[in-house]
């Protein structure tokens, strides 16, 4: 059976300085699957856009900025990891130039801005301990990963970079 994903973006917008990164706390809806976590930016893409397309839209949506520079980090497959679940295939970015202001909060929760070296320390999807490390790091290759998921646990983590 063809493997058939959401396919969605993942985005870390770094303040100026680069010391910085912009989450947003999902606090807003009561029957968020991430209530209460903390996550990046961005979400599934549209039938007409490519993924930095995706990308900048998203990014546009939930902080109310213009992307000017960014790099992709890596990619995950995370099978079963939907709410009923789904397979998704994110594509991570770094946002690390922008213009505009950000927006504090968004119909999904409250934008926070957070040390890079304190992300880890955030409540945060299981799974993300495992591959935030890698977006950050000064490791030019792009990482490629696959984490699946059962009943809103994670299940494995294999990566590789090219």
């Amino acid at each position: 059976m063809p493997y058939t994903p959401i396919v969605a973006t993942l985005g870390y917008v770094l303040s100026p300085d680069g010391k910085q990164v912009l989450m947003i706390h999902r606090n807003a809806r009561p029957n968020d699957l991430h209530l209460g976590k903390y996550n990046g930016l961005g979400g599934k893409m549209e039938p007409d856009e490519d993924i930095l397309a995706c990308m900048r839209r998203e990014i546009r949506e939930e902080a109310g900025i213009e992307c000017d520079a960014l790099h992709l980090r890596g990619t995950i497959s995370w099978p079963g990891f939907g709410k009923h679940g789904e397979d998704w295939l994110a594509f991570v970015f770094v946002i690390d130039a922008w213009s505009g202001t950000p927006l504090t909060s968004n119909p999904e929760g409250t934008l926070e801005w957070v040390d890079v070296d304190r992300l880890l320390e955030l409540p945060l999807w299981e799974g993300d301990k495992h591959f935030l490390p890698l977006v950050f790091d000064a490791d030019p290759r792009a990482f490629h990963g696959v984490m699946p998921y059962k009943d809103g646990r994670m299940l494995s983590w294999n990566v590789s970079r090219v």
